[in-house]
């Protein structure tokens, strides 16, 4: 009997780790985010929550953990257990751009994380407000008045390297205009700041600059997309109303968990967020009330590809920009 004891002792642990994959999930799941309350990330997370809720048969909260970036979020879930019971909404900021941005970071953005699901590309659009820059009726107006006063002019971003950081540095860059980046913790405060007249722009990213849009509190000057969106037909991208061929600059969005995730979660999990996405009341939200364009793919290796690109891509970006955070 003892004999047959000690020989059984090494199956028990994966036994019992197949039978809580199997049985996955049976308990409320959490998705973290590292942005505040009324950002584009906390927008589509929460409106996320029920339909993804009804496909896995479980509650599905929401939780943000902000600042640094991201980086306190994306740190405490790689850190978590990988049971599939804590996620993390990511971005192409968090989980590319912050590897080259950040001198250190307590994790690796691919080798501590199982990427799950790509959840949308999302443009930026050139916003100004009309109330404090009637001026600026078009890209035209705001590059004639950059380039006769240089210096003159700034723009809001989400914080240091965020993606709309970037994406103003890469509009400078491509048109060539001095200008100065004056970054704001997340989306509420950097679109506060343009309607004050704060700042003279904004590349903020769609879902919210559509809104403002709606409201007649912005002006869409352009979008960073490399044709016009089908929701902003009146829109010109900015290579085109700017002048700058060529031009693009959208990111997106994704679900990540802990490193090491079991197959037969991930599987699920990845399912799940496939089934939601290809919902056609999801999906029209998606695209037509946020600007976000849905997956080019749908399987967590296909997302882990499009991430590994991006690391290199924007790392790229953010070298040349010069920018840098301790």
């Amino acid at each position: 009997m003892l004999r047959r004891s000690l020989l059984a002792l090494p199956f028990a642990a994966p036994v019992a780790a197949m039978a809580q994959d199997a049985a996955f999930p049976n308990r409320p799941i959490t998705i973290y985010s590292g942005f505040p309350n009324g950002s584009g990330i906390d927008i589509y997370v929460r409106r996320m929550l029920e339909p993804l809720g009804r496909v896995l048969g479980v509650t599905v909260l929401a939780d943000n953990r902000t600042g640094a970036g991201g980086n306190i979020g994306s740190d405490f879930v790689a850190k978590s257990r990988p049971d599939g019971y804590t996620l993390y909404f990511g971005t192409a900021g968090t989980h590319a751009i912050n590897q080259t941005l950040y001198r250190t970071l307590p994790f690796h953005v691919i080798r501590d994380f199982t990427p799950i699901a790509h959840l949308g590309d999302v443009p930026n659009i050139l916003t100004v407000s009309p109330e404090r820059r009637p001026e600026f009726t078009d890209c035209a107006a705001l590059l004639r008045f950059a380039r006769a006063n240089p210096g003159r002019l700034n723009y809001a971003s989400t914080g240091n390297g965020a993606s709309t950081h970037l994406a103003g540095a890469q509009f400078a860059m491509a048109a060539g205009i001095d200008v100065t980046h004056i970054p704001y913790r997340g989306q509420p405060g950097a679109q506060t700041a343009l309607l004050a007249g704060d700042v003279d722009f904004f590349l903020n990213q769609s879902g919210p600059a559509m809104g403002a849009m709606r409201q007649g509190q912005v002006r869409g000057l352009g979008v960073t997309t490399a044709e016009r969106m089908a929701v902003l037909p009146d829109v010109p991208t900015v290579a085109e109303a700017c002048s700058l061929p060529g031009f693009v600059s959208t990111t997106w969005y994704g679900m990540f968990g802990p490193a090491n995730l079991p197959a037969a979660i991930l599987g699920k999990l990845s399912a799940a967020f496939t089934t939601v996405l290809r919902d056609p009341e999801f999906a029209k939200w998606l695209t037509e009330n946020q600007g976000i364009g849905l997956p080019p793919v749908y399987t967590p290796e296909g997302f882990a590809e499009i991430q590994r690109r991006d690391v290199e891509s924007w790392g790229a970006i953010v070298r040349r920009s010069g920018a840098s955070v301790d």
